[in-house]
């Protein structure tokens, strides 16, 4: 499977999936029904004021929503549409940093080539056979998708119940937050996915320095990174 390397807050390199032609097709589909049934609800209600002059610029204005739709939501939503969003995947630069609006501008302008001038056509057949699986705007914008949630299963949860007779060993863990321990646990996993061990001795140095604490003898930087996250779900729920 395709990844992309984006560098997150805490400067650890992740690998997200990259987003399949799958998910673009439902994802546009979606925002396809949800603009069919806002203009089909504006169409009932030019009709119900029956007032001519009401009515073309009912049809203007959704016909520029239409148009403008994907580079409006994805400049507001941090790479997202609609669909996207329910899909859970988003534009990124391919680089792995977050899009600029000159990227979000040029993969919506070359959305001519890619549907309206080849039939749908084009775009779908670059997303195939690409290595990104990027369509042509993408490629020309330096633009893909990726898949923002993996898929979720026990092990995938971050917050774990602990125990109540558990005692911690690093009693100031609860000076995290939420997002560091799902990054940690991110880190974790991809670990154990691609036996990057680079991921995890970075994670623990930056780790081990926020909480001013040393790694004990004994205890390997994995094992250190475990510890931390059950101590924080510890004293956090003992907290609540």
């Amino acid at each position: 499977m395709e990844t992309i390397k984006v560098n997150t807050s805490q400067h650890v390199d992740i690998d997200y999936p990259v987003a399949g032609l799958g998910e673009r097709i439902a994802a546009r589909l979606i925002d396809l029904a949800a603009f069919f049934g806002v203009y089909m609800s504006a169409i009932f209600l030019s009709f119900f004021v029956g007032q001519g002059n009401f009515i073309t610029v009912v049809l203007v204005t959704m016909a520029a929503f239409y148009v403008f739709y994907n580079l409006i939501c994805e400049v507001f939503m941090n790479g997202q549409s609609l669909g996207k969003r329910l899909m859970k995947i988003k534009v990124i630069s391919i680089d792995g940093s977050q899009a600029s609006i000159g990227q979000y501008f040029i993969r919506w302008l070359f959305r001519l080539v890619d549907f309206a001038l080849t039939a749908q056509i084009g775009g779908l057949i670059a997303v195939a056979v690409s290595e990104k699986k990027q369509r042509i705007g993408d490629m020309v914008a330096g633009t893909t998708l990726i898949k923002t949630v993996p898929r979720t299963n026990l092990e995938h949860i971050a917050f774990h119940p602990v125990e109540e007779e558990y005692t911690p060993v690093f009693k100031n863990a609860d000076l995290l937050t939420d997002r560091d321990i799902e990054l940690m646990h991110e880190v974790v996993l991809t670990y154990y996915k691609t036996s990057n061990a680079d991921l995890i001795y970075n994670m623990s140095a930056k780790v081990a320095e926020h909480l001013s604490v040393s790694i004990p003898q004994g205890m390997n930087e994995l094992n250190f990174l475990t510890t931390v996250i059950k101590d924080y779900n510890h004293l956090t729920a003992q907290s609540d």
